[in-house]
């Protein structure tokens, strides 16, 4: 076994482990957007669900974000 065989045996492990990193990074996103995924739509149920819950979308006193006297 020379030298180039010994270089060439190190290029192709690291070669393989940058591609094996590839798909791990890959699964781990696929995997975060699934779960992105299903907290976006948890979040538009429950939104969803508490404005049909009384029939509206804003407070019984008014606007969500008035800050007048009246309101406080």
């Amino acid at each position: 076994m020379n030298v180039d065989d010994i270089v060439a045996e190190k290029i192709a492990a690291a070669r393989a482990r940058i591609e094996a990193t590839k798909r791990r990074r890959a699964a781990l996103q696929a995997a975060r957007q699934r779960g992105l995924a299903h907290r976006h739509a948890a979040r538009l149920r429950n939104q969803a669900a508490a404005r049909t819950t009384d029939g509206t979308a804003t407070p019984p006193n008014g606007a969500a974000n008035d800050t007048t006297e009246e309101n406080q």
